[in-house]
């Protein structure tokens, strides 16, 4: 079969230099849905340095003598503190080593990426970024939930139900997250996972407003639930929805139903005939 995938060697990337530091997303999981320059890094890496959602068959894929340091961060769990991990970073760098810290989803997205940057800047170690698949859409994708339609999702509000101290963030507006977007994405949200639910039902969400928790997100023990955000904290319980775990409210979660990649092509018709069919009644 002729190959047809291009040839990316180095000359696609920037330089890897000893003493310098490489922020790297490493997805929601699965390997497959690591970026070329993730891949790339995982191979010239000498030091990685990694956050507890880094999966085992990503680890894997780091080059041979290269130094692993675990560095995670979990709630309710004994976990490296923030400054130790970027005093980490800067050591390492200033010993002449090629680091990587690699970090689930993508650096920015809620993974305190801006705050290692900006120690390293500060620091004058040199860095690259890189990006990564942040779970909000590989995790959602994953399970048939599109971020966005035209129909039911015109914008996308994220969250994260998780403060640097522990507690829900208190500079949240309820009233404006209630009344805004039609999709919530929540990060890191199952700790508080009663307390948002009231939050939004006293800030006028409906209580059969369509709720979804995806656990493990793109790997082989995904779990996903659906329910209502009137019965969420009940079906979450009953679940056993463990950390890490993407919250999802609002209608856009209904067209799961028509593209779960795991359903059957017939139930994925059914489903579709259904919804357009919903839709053009609703127009009309």
């Amino acid at each position: 079969m002729e190959n047809i995938v291009p040839n990316l060697n180095n000359k696609t990337h920037p330089s890897f230099e000893s003493g310098s530091v490489w922020l790297v997303g490493a997805g929601p999981g699965d390997p497959g849905l690591l970026t070329i320059r993730a891949h790339y890094a995982l191979q010239y890496a000498e030091t990685v340095i990694y956050d507890a959602l880094v999966s085992k068959s990503i680890l894997e894929l780091v080059r041979p003598g290269a130094s692993l340091e675990y560095a995670g961060k979990r709630g309710g769990k004994k976990s490296s503190k923030q400054p130790d991990i970027t005093r980490r970073l800067i050591e390492a760098a200033k010993s002449g080593k090629r680091v990587l810290r690699l970090k689930g989803g993508d650096p920015f997205m809620f993974g305190r990426g801006g705050e290692e940057a900006l120690a390293l800047a500060a620091a004058k170690i040199p860095f690259q970024l890189v990006p990564g698949v942040t779970a909000s859409v590989g995790g959602l994708a994953s399970t048939g939930i599109p971020l966005t339609h035209r129909t039911t999702g015109s914008a996308v509000t994220f969250l994260t139900g998780h403060s640097a101290g522990g507690t829900l963030p208190d500079d949240l507006n309820w009233e404006a997250i209630s009344s805004g977007g039609p999709t919530l994405i929540f990060y890191m949200a199952l700790a508080h996972l009663e307390t948002i639910t009231q939050k939004l039902l006293s800030n006028g969400v409906s209580e059969e407003t369509p709720a979804a928790l995806i656990e493990n997100a793109t790997l082989d023990n995904q779990q996903v639930v659906e329910t209502s955000l009137k019965e969420l904290v009940h079906t979450a319980k009953q679940a056993n929805i463990k950390a890490p775990a993407i919250l999802v409210i609002g209608d856009i979660i209904q067209l799961r139903s028509a593209l779960d990649p795991n359903a059957s092509v017939e139930d994925r018709f059914r489903a579709a005939q259904k919804l357009t069919s919903h839709w053009h009644q609703t127009a009309c």
